[in-house]
């Protein structure tokens, strides 16, 4: 506890959100405890080398990092090099193979024919139920406005029913802008300007940006069995669910976790690709992913290859949050939890699970420099 006494800031939570205000301030000299429950770095972005092949798995998922942000770009580019890996993902419906997000070539295939972009265009429009996309005001709507019904039933509606474990009906659009469409055969999942992969993997960059006599770190530690030690005034950068940090006064907010189910397979190559997605309701997982891909010209083993499964469900009891829900009930009570957080001087809540809001890393990176330009001036 004698941290809390000698430091001027305290970070909790040590992944990207949390990991950039720390490395800002302990730059402006600042001393700074960064916590974090878990026993790693990095939050949901953590690394680690499979023991039996040597292959680098994430832990929590596949991050694949991407912006338009130039600013974001350079910032990470100080502990990092990039590969010029661009994620590709096929999605396995009905025993058949096709590319996403849907582009021609997906719409092509989905309908038998060579469609040119016009046809393709027209026959989508003719789907699409006179929905307008940008009147809709949930994810059903948003996607059949976009894509028609039929890809929306094929490659949207049951991978969500599964992924958010919620009626897509009653998730906001804004979650199916994620996906976009295209007509061309551009098969890239992100068309951002900077994309990557980090060359010594996500680990690599949060020992960089926390190595400083200035931060001490302190894992496997719960900010809530030691916050009633600190000094009244302590600043504090607060990235866990906001839900928990008022003890749940407001109710609990839906959260979606997942489980993964890792298995070592006895061949070199299991699937060709990083990630399949698995849209049919009748298979539980939502994809394979399958790590050796993510970095093609390592040495991996010639026999042997790791792959995960993914289960998503609703977080409960001790479960990590993931993402949020945010239903319509969902963003009531978020409303009276950001009135219970504006009361609170002394902590800045930061991040997808302080911020309840659905963040890419390079947003969660973004959100931090600015929030942190607001913050520095509180230290003179």
């Amino acid at each position: 506890m004698d941290d809390l006494y000698s430091c001027d800031l305290v970070v909790v939570g040590a992944g990207f959100y949390g990991a950039t205000v720390a490395e800002r301030a302990a730059a402006r000299g600042l001393r700074v405890l960064v916590v974090d429950r878990r026993d790693h770095i990095g939050g949901n972005a953590y690394t680690e080398v499979h023991p039996e092949t040597g292959i680098e798995v994430h832990r929590y998922g596949p991050h694949l990092f991407h912006t338009p942000n130039a600013e974001v770009w350079n910032y990470l580019n100080r502990f990092t090099g990039f590969t010029d890996f661009q994620l590709r993902v096929w999605s396995s419906h009905r025993g058949q193979l096709y590319p996403l997000p849907v582009n021609l070539a997906t719409i092509s295939q989905f309908f038998g024919r060579h469609l040119s972009p016009a046809e393709a265009r027209a026959l989508i429009a003719a789907q699409t139920e006179g929905l307008d996309p940008q009147a809709a005001t949930n994810l059903e709507d948003k996607a059949v406005a976009s894509i028609g019904r039929p890809l929306y039933e094929a490659f949207i509606r049951d991978y969500t029913a599964k992924q958010w474990q919620t009626d897509p009906r009653l998730l906001p659009a804004a979650t199916i802008a994620r996906l976009p469409v295209r007509y061309t055969t551009d098969t890239r999942y992100f068309s951002d300007r900077f994309q990557g992969l980090p060359v010594d993997g996500y680990t690599a960059i949060f020992e960089r940006m926390l190595d400083s006599p200035r931060v001490a770190l302190r894992l496997g530690l719960d900010w809530f069995d030691m916050r009633h030690a600190a000094p009244a005034g302590l600043p504090v950068v607060y990235t866990g669910p906001i839900d928990r940090y008022f003890d749940y006064a407001e109710g609990r907010l839906g959260w979606r976790t997942t489980r993964f189910e890792a298995e070592t397979v006895a061949v070199g190559d299991y699937q060709g690709t990083a990630i399949v997605n698995y849209p049919d309701a009748g298979v539980p997982f939502t994809r394979i992913v399958e790590y050796r891909h993510l970095y093609p010209d390592r040495p991996y083993p010639a026999d042997r290859s790791v792959i995960v499964r993914e289960f998503p469900r609703f977080a409960a009891g001790d479960d990590e949050p993931f993402y949020p829900v945010d239903t319509a009930e969902d963003r009531a009570r978020l409303v009276r939890y950001r009135a219970r957080a504006e009361a609170e001087p002394d902590v800045l809540f930061g991040g997808r699970l302080g911020t309840y809001r659905y963040l890419d890393m390079h947003q969660a990176i973004a959100m931090a420099l600015r929030d942190w330009e607001t913050l520095a001036p509180r230290f003179g």
